[in-house]
């Protein structure tokens, strides 16, 4: 049989006709697997926006006055690689050093590095479930097995964790937890960092809502990672900007995995512009408290169950159908996020917006319940 010629081997058409045809390129794992699947961004028709846990506040004055003022033609340069000076401004923040900290585009870049480091085929992951849906993808990208632990009744931590969990190299605790908006308890989170023979990553997204946190862990346990993120709390969801803090050689092993400029110009200068602006973060993150007690309340009054929240959402049972409660706020015009799992089918997670936006929420809410 004659040899092909190049032209023959590589002509554009022929290839796009095996590629319809569709002989995989992909490895294994990634041709079997769904991906991460985000809330609804909506097009055109204005809505009320609870379904992402965007805070319903603006960026601070800090941010906007930047941004302003921004030279743009500096975007012909790269960025800082190590984004040193807002790593610098945080660890004055978190009262840490430099180098117990590290930069990324968001903190699911951090989760994302985390994995690549502590996770392999031969090293598995654990998660509780439900939780973030966002880290077995990540195992699944990484060719990492999940050991999935199903979190009790109620979404606590369940007794036998440790047991669950013991094959694990990486352990990715979302607390406050997402979808159910509960703290697990500080007791039982030092237990499992004490004792898990690995690593303990705490996704901390949602901590500045919350009662308390776990970044003192750092200093007493070198195998703890906290991360946190600059979408919720100050309102830079668009921004992409995270950070984790753990000991230093955690984060030498990180700074060699992340990706060579993996935090844009413009975000480091506006990361580091909203951390100046203190008073305004205290003032929002109060209000949004505020209004997610106010909502809890309004909605129990309605038959719902709530979740006890440390987070800007709220995890909630309504007294009907919650997928058709889901789809008729939407028919409405009021997006919030419905999880059709089993463990989770029964409620909807709803984001704390502005009062008004909670007013009108409640309104709708009670025609469609019936207690109009």
């Amino acid at each position: 049989m004659a040899r092909r010629t190049w032209a023959q081997r590589f002509h554009p058409q022929k290839r796009i006709a095996e590629m319809n045809s569709y002989v995989s390129y992909f490895r294994p794992e990634i041709d079997s697997m769904t991906g991460y699947t985000p809330g609804e961004q909506p097009k055109g028709v204005p809505v009320i926006k609870l379904n992402t846990n965007e805070n319903p506040y603006p960026p601070s004055p800090g941010v906007k006055k930047t941004l302003a003022s921004f030279q743009y033609e500096k975007l012909r340069l790269y960025p800082d690689p190590l984004a040193l000076e807002v790593r610098a401004e945080i660890a004055a923040m978190t009262g840490f050093s430099v180098n117990n900290i590290i930069a990324g585009n968001g903190s699911d870049d951090i989760l994302t590095i985390a994995t690549r480091c502590f996770s392999d085929a031969r090293r598995p992951m654990a998660c509780f479930e439900p939780s973030y849906s966002l880290y077995p993808t990540l195992a699944g990208l990484q060719g990492t097995p999940c050991i999935r632990i199903q979190l009790t009744e109620d979404f606590e931590i369940p007794d036998d964790t440790l047991q669950q969990a013991r094959n694990a190299n990486l352990f990715i605790i979302a607390r406050p937890n997402a979808p159910t908006g509960n703290l697990f308890p500080k007791a039982k989170m030092e237990e499992i960092c004490a004792k898990f023979n690995g690593i303990v990553l705490i996704d901390e997204a949602y901590a500045d809502f919350s009662r308390d946190n776990c970044l003192d862990f750092v200093r007493k346990y070198p195998n703890v990672i906290i991360s946190r993120t600059f979408s919720k709390s100050r309102s830079l969801a668009g921004l992409r900007f995270g950070f984790a803090v753990a000991h230093e050689k955690i984060i030498d092993g990180m700074m060699k995995m992340k990706d060579s400029y993996n935090v844009p110009m413009l975000t480091q200068k506006l990361a580091l512009a909203s951390l100046w602006d203190r008073s305004y973060f205290d003032t929002c993150v109060a209000k949004v408290k505020t209004t997610r007690e106010a909502l809890t309340l309004a909605l129990r009054d309605l038959g719902f169950k709530v979740i006890n929240s440390d987070t800007n959402f709220v995890f909630a049972a309504p007294p009907i159908d919650a997928k058709n409660y889901f789809l008729d706020l939407k028919r409405r015009n009021i997006l919030v996020r419905y999880f059709p799992a089993a463990r989770t089918c029964s409620f909807v997670r709803i984001t704390i917006g502005t009062p008004e936006e909670m007013t009108e929420l409640l309104k709708v809410t009670r025609e469609l319940i019936g207690k109009n």
